[in-house]
């Protein structure tokens, strides 16, 4: 064999394992990016389900609030 189709067969296996290595770890960061972003979006949704709760527990608290203070002009 030639040194010249030698020295093109291990540039070729070199650039295919790089390229290969480089889209493996793209791809690995990608995924751990995305993980953390659901966890933040879990997060999110947590809160997102108790403000409705939270608002109705400050509307009975407000209803209540008003009557104590009709109560105490009343006299």
């Amino acid at each position: 064999m030639n040194n010249e189709i030698l020295v093109a067969l291990l540039a070729l296996v070199g650039t295919l394992s790089g390229t290969f290595g480089g889209i493996i770890t793209s791809s690995r960061l990608t995924a751990y990016r995305i993980k953390q972003l659901e966890e933040k979006v879990d997060t999110h949704n947590s809160f997102a389900e108790r403000i409705p709760i939270i608002e109705e527990r400050i509307k009975g608290i407000n209803h209540r609030l008003e009557e104590v203070e009709r109560e105490m002009f009343k006299r």
